[in-house]
């Protein structure tokens, strides 16, 4: 078993000096790991609502609204990364992991950019449409569409940016060493679609998250004042009911005292006579 297992971890890799076949990523392996991987994903958002505090808890609507946005862009920007990992010359799997990586780096401040930037002529013009995380009330699904094409359209901008970036020379040294420790072809596939992407991916769709299901200032300002005077009105209630008791407490045992001295007398003034 254990000569059996050295021989896997320790073949050569395929012949060209590839460790990833060119149709490593879209065999059934791959698919696998791929599934595998957005199942992750998706459990890591419903966890992160979870986590939410109670009061700013978005409901399920919302919830899905700003999430589905996040899951169109990210399966555009696989698929793409998929597809041109294959057109590079060498192991598509370095390739796809540099472009994840770029995306999940560099791609993530575009995103950053470019939700704020919506965010500020929302406010500045009135295009409420194009506010994110603000659908209207009730919630407008017109408002969900217009948000899910711009978050799409930002992913376009990311890719091409990304792809252009992936142009400069210095890249073919950067994928012969980024995964030459790895010689086995599975594993180095696990690593590239699964292992690496998972811990990247949940820091990244919570960030995200966070930047999709933003709130004006204004109304931050009054949900946090309209808790304040909630927890001072709970903190007074508490104090008066604590206060009513106490007195209540004393009444009855003022009448206790008074009952018995009134018992007492006539009892003592028997016992003289």
């Amino acid at each position: 078993m254990n000569t059996t297992t050295n021989i896997i971890f320790l073949q050569e890799p395929p012949s060209g000096g590839l460790h990833c076949k060119k149709d490593a990523l879209t065999d059934i392996f791959g698919w696998f790991l791929q599934v595998l991987l957005a199942s992750l994903a998706f459990t890591c958002l419903i966890a992160k609502r979870f986590c939410e505090p109670h009061h700013e808890r978005r409901s399920w609507l919302i919830w899905f609204y700003d999430t589905s946005k996040q899951g169109m862009g990210a399966i555009a920007i696989h698929m793409a990364n998929v597809w041109l990992a294959g057109q590079y010359t060498g192991d598509p799997c370095t390739w796809y992991l540099i472009n994840f990586l770029l995306d999940s780096s560099l791609g993530l401040f575009i995103i950053f950019i470019g939700i704020r930037l919506c965010q500020y002529l929302a406010r500045t013009k009135g295009w409420e449409a194009i506010n994110f995380g603000e659908y209207g009330t009730p919630p407008s699904p017109n408002a969900w569409m217009a948000q899910c094409c711009l978050y799409v359209g930002l992913m376009i901008i990311v890719k091409v940016s990304i792809t252009l970036f992936m142009q400069l020379d210095f890249w073919e040294n950067v994928k012969d060493f980024i995964l030459s420790p790895i010689p086995n072809p599975k594993v180095e596939l696990a690593f590239v679609m699964l292992i690496i992407p998972f811990f990247v991916n949940m820091l990244m769709f919570w960030v995200t998250d966070n930047f999709l299901m933003y709130k004006n200032p204004a109304k931050r300002r009054r949900d946090s004042y309209s808790e304040c005077l909630l927890q001072k009105a709970k903190v007074k209630y508490r104090s008066l009911r604590k206060k009513s008791r106490n007195s209540e407490s004393d009444i009855l045992l003022s009448a206790d005292d008074e009952l018995l001295d009134s018992e007492t007398v006539p009892i003592a003034r028997a016992i003289i006579t």
